[in-house]
């Protein structure tokens, strides 16, 4: 199926010989459209043995089980959302978690491997989300992180390397890594050591709508489902997409962590799903000419898009579908510029987080990656004066005479 189908009927569990399905003679039984909310927190049994081998199984890290025993260790409805975004990142399972913190928390646990084996050595590429960046760098999971240039991580690669974290397009210069590339590298660099080391690729900016990393050599695919997923600003998720292996490490930890997903924020990112490829193409078209527009304003000092980087355009073209609905862009008259532009605006929401329906704002050096030390900011080209936006479903001129009218009044008070 191509790829709107499999977001509309992925795991939606129709039965394949139609709507309604009889039972005996001319009883007919209805078979529901959507697929329900299972809120049961625990599952009633008849034979304990049963029940045992159920739990066994799912201690292991099962994907399911007759008897889903506990909501911690299982749910129906949240697997329904992981096997759906399994399918639109052509991976052989998802994990999904409470928030996409949860997701990396659980993701450099499992990544450590266990005592007698540890691997607490992480190489990533600057810039990273700024939770992500603070995560890792403050080291409180016991993990250490070297971070480099996407050309070096080969070079960064140790004996007790685990993990190479990369973000493409970043979070939030929108900076592009050549997944490919990375994955050579990452394979090298392995081999120099005499050790496997998984690539995982933050993908949230893109979607699996415009870039499924696996089939370009990455290991694992991480998402905030919270953001373009979920897409309407009203449930909390994190999710990844990777090898059963590596699923049923991911299981394990979550059960004993507890960094689950409610069932029905899984409802609600599957049903998100069902709509992203319209709303992501739709959001992608309204981005790409305010792009335009920003990029030859008197007021905007740089406008930061795929696509617009040196050598972007050829990454684009290569690894993704379209640079996505996100942009970032510098404003003239620096920090105080910055902050007139978004208390100047009537229309767009000065909000943290991204991908909804509505079009949001805000200032990186000031909120996401306010965790992140001031000089690594700088370095990664999280300038004070930058402005991040993620553009809605609004209609586009809408957007640009809110924006137009805001950066007039930002230019006028700094002349």
């Amino acid at each position: 199926m191509r790829i709107e189908t499999t977001a509309v009927r992925a795991a939606r569990g129709e039965p394949t010989d139609g709507w309604l399905r009889s039972d005996s003679g001319s009883n007919e039984r209805g078979i529901p459209h959507v697929p329900g909310i299972d809120l049961s927190t625990t599952y009633g049994f008849h034979r304990s043995s049963s029940v045992a081998e159920s739990m066994d199984a799912l201690l292991e890290g099962a994907h399911d089980a007759p008897n889903p025993v506990y909501a911690r260790l299982h749910n129906p409805t949240v697997a329904r959302f992981e096997d759906a975004l399994a399918q639109l990142e052509g991976a052989d399972a998802a994990v999904a978690f409470a928030s996409g913190m949860a997701a990396t928390t659980a993701l450099l646990i499992s990544a450590s491997g266990e005592a007698a084996s540890r691997r607490p050595h992480v190489v990533a590429v600057r810039p990273v989300y700024g939770g992500t960046d603070h995560l890792l760098s403050t080291g409180m999971l016991g993990t250490q992180v070297s971070w480099v240039d996407a050309d070096r991580v080969g070079d960064a690669i140790r004996p007790d390397t685990g993990l190479v974290f990369i973000e493409t397009p970043a979070n939030p210069t929108l900076e592009l890594v050549d997944i490919e590339a990375v994955g050579r590298q990452a394979r090298a660099g392995g081999a120099r050591v005499g050790a496997s080391i998984p690539v995982v690729v933050d993908s949230t900016f893109a979607t699996p709508i415009l870039q499924n990393p696996i089939a370009l050599g990455a290991d694992l695919v991480l998402h905030s489902a919270t953001k373009f997923l979920g897409g309407h600003g009203d449930v909390m998720g994190g999710v990844i997409a990777c090898s059963e292996e590596w699923a049923v490490r991911l299981r394990q930890v979550r059960m004993v962590t507890g960094g689950l997903l409610h069932p029905l924020g899984g409802y609600l990112l599957h049903r998100g799903l069902q709509t992203l490829p319209v709303r992501v193409r739709e959001q992608q078209a309204h981005a790409i000419e305010l792009a335009e527009r920003l990029s030859s304003h008197e007021a905007v000092r740089s406008v930061h898009f795929p696509g617009y980087g040196e050598g972007d355009s050829e990454l684009v073209a290569r690894q993704m579908r379209g640079p996505g609905s996100v942009l970032s862009f510098r404003v003239k008259g620096g920090v105080s510029a910055a902050a007139a532009v978004v208390e100047g605006l009537r229309l767009i929401t000065p909000a943290v987080s991204l991908g909804s329906v509505d079009t949001l704002i805000q200032a990186p050096a000031l909120l996401t990656h306010r965790v992140v030390e001031a000089d690594d900011r700088a370095d990664a080209g999280v300038s004070d004066d930058l402005l991040r936006l993620s553009v809605g479903l609004e209609n586009v001129e809408d957007l640009w005479a809110d924006l137009e009218q805001a950066l007039a009044r930002a230019w006028a008070s700094a002349a």
